[in-house]
């Protein structure tokens, strides 16, 4: 089964072109590499990122706060191009991001600003493999300061660089070879409130449930 990678980052505002930039050869890589592109469904840097990840020949999924596409298009003004399937959850923005993340299985941030803070903080708490842009603006510049206050183990794993293609290499490798292995937080959760109960162990890492 392909692996899906989520580009979450700056959807509004004045973004510089560079940045763009970066986000297209971040989908195309993201393409290149064999996954399936994630986004928000909304223009702005992930917009860019569907589009270089179509040029490529990839598959993108956008996962839109609104219920219909005549509102993801005339209330939240998001774009249906370069998307081969829109997912309508009818959320509303915030409650997008849940789903956003948990569809993904490497989340990469880009640029980004309150909302983009609030999924990297969903993925984080998730125990999603992460990586981030450096070098787009936003908060991808401050991530490394709020990790050292969070001083908090979820078996999440971030990795930077400013080059989009390999960072995209270094997530696939981590996740291929050692991420893969970490149990989700809900079965970990599930079974040890089972054992809490009496019933069975949790797992080992890298063992089944």
């Amino acid at each position: 089964m392909q692996l899906k990678i989520g580009v979450m980052g700056s959807a509004s505002g004045d973004i510089p072109k560079r940045y763009l930039d970066t986000a297209y050869r971040l989908g195309r890589s993201i393409a290149q590499n064999g996954c399936i592109t994630i986004t928000g469904a909304c223009p702005g840097l992930p917009l860019d990122a569907a589009r270089g990840a179509k040029d490529a020949g990839g598959m993108v999924v956008g996962i839109s706060p609104a219920l219909s596409e005549w509102e993801h298009v005339h209330r939240y003004h998001s774009p249906v191009e370069f998307h081969d399937l829109l997912i309508y959850t009818g959320s509303g923005l915030m409650g997008r991001e849940v789903v956003n993340i948990r569809t993904s299985d490497i989340v990469i941030i880009i640029g980004g600003r309150s909302g983009t803070l609030g999924e990297f903080s969903i993925a984080y708490d998730e125990g999603k493999l992460i990586g981030v842009v450096l070098g787009t603006g936003g908060i991808t510049s401050e991530i490394k300061y709020i990790l050292r206050v969070i001083k908090k183990k979820t078996g999440s794993k971030v990795l930077h660089d400013e080059d989009p293609e390999k960072l995209v290499r270094s997530l696939l490798s981590y996740y291929t070879s050692k991420h893969f292995m970490r149990p989700s937080v809900h079965t970990h959760f599930v079974v040890q409130n089972n054992h809490d109960a009496g019933g069975p162990a949790a797992p080992e890492k890298g063992e089944s449930v």
